[in-house]
C-alpha cells in the first residue's frame, strides 16, 4: 500500500510539471486595443507552428507541441466604436503526420477607449470564454482576463497586457501569462517588434525560475489593405518553453 501510493504520489507530480512545461496556445498576439469599426465585420486568421519544441504531451492524452500546427480564424464585429464582440471557431491543430483536430472555441468581449489608434495612452480590456476538448485542456471550460494598457512616444509603441487566465478554481488559481510589446513604426503601413509571453503561474505560487515559460518574439507588421500581415519568430528562454516557435496572423475587413 506505502509503495502504491508513494508511486502515485510520484506520478502526480511528475504530470503536474508537464502540464507546467508544455502548455500550447491557438493566439500569440498583444493586444493594442484597435476594434473593428461600427457595423465591420473582420477575420483575423491565427497560425502558429513550433519546429523545435516539447515533444510529450502537457498531460495524458495531450497533444505534442513539437512539429505541430496551431491555428483558428477569428470571426469580429464592431458593435460600438468602444466594443467588439468576437468568435474563434474552429481552434484546430494539425500534427507533424498531417492529422487534424478540433481543439473547441472561444468567445470574446473586447471593450477600449475609443479611437485607441489616434491617443498616445489607450487602454481596454478584453474577456474570452472557451469551450476545451479534452486533448486541448485538463479543464472544459476556461475563460481569459486580458488588460490592455499602452503607451506611444513618437513612432514607438509600448503596449502591456497583464494577462489572468481562468480556470474557474478560486481567485488564487488564476494563472499569470502576461504579454508585452515594444514596436518601432517605420512607416504608416511597417513596424518591427520585439514581443514577450510569459507564464509565471498562478497568483498564489509562482512556479520556479524553471517551470516558468517566457518566449522572446522578433516580429514584422504590415498594416497594408485589403490584408494587414503579422508574422514573427519566437525563442524559449527557459527549458520549459518550447525551443522556437513561428506565428502568422493575417487580418481584413469582409465589408
Amino acid at each position: 500500500m506505502r509503495h502504491a501510493l508513494a508511486c502515485t504520489l510520484l506520478l502526480a507530480s511528475a504530470l503536474s510539471r508537464l502540464a507546467v512545461a508544455y502548455a500550447q496556445t491557438d493566439e500569440i498576439q498583444v493586444y493594442d486595443a484597435s476594434i473593428a469599426a461600427p457595423g465591420v465585420f473582420n477575420l483575423t486568421w491565427h497560425n502558429n507552428y513550433t519546429p523545435s519544441g516539447a515533444s510529450t504531451p502537457r498531460f495524458p492524452g495531450g497533444l505534442v507541441a513539437n512539429h505541430t500546427l496551431n491555428g483558428v480564424p477569428e470571426w469580429a464585429y464592431g458593435v460600438t466604436d468602444w466594443f467588439e464582440a468576437g468568435l474563434y471557431l474552429p481552434l484546430y491543430s494539425i500534427n507533424n503526420g498531417g492529422a487534424a483536430t478540433f481543439n473547441g472555441f472561444k468567445l470574446r468581449t473586447l471593450f477600449v477607449v475609443p479611437q485607441a489608434d489616434q491617443r498616445s495612452f489607450f487602454y481596454g480590456i478584453n474577456f474570452e470564454f472557451s469551450y476545451n476538448t479534452a486533448h486541448w485542456d485538463t479543464r472544459r471550460y476556461t475563460q481569459e482576463i486580458r488588460p490592455i494598457i499602452g503607451a506611444r512616444f513618437g513612432p514607438v509603441d509600448v503596449i502591456f497586457n497583464p494577462i489572468l487566465d481562468n480556470s474557474y478554481q478560486g481567485f488564487s488559481r488564476l494563472d499569470f501569462a502576461p504579454a508585452t510589446r515594444i514596436a518601432y513604426n517605420l512607416s504608416r503601413v511597417w513596424a518591427v517588434a520585439a514581443e514577450e509571453y510569459d507564464d509565471f503561474g498562478p497568483l498564489r505560487s509562482f512556479y520556479s525560475s524553471a517551470q516558468q515559460q517566457h518566449q522572446l518574439y522578433a516580429v514584422v507588421d504590415y498594416r497594408g489593405k485589403p490584408w494587414s500581415v503579422e508574422a514573427g519568430a519566437g525563442f524559449g528562454l527557459t527549458a520549459a518553453s518550447d525551443a522556437v516557435v513561428i506565428k502568422l496572423i493575417l487580418s481584413r475587413d469582409l465589408n
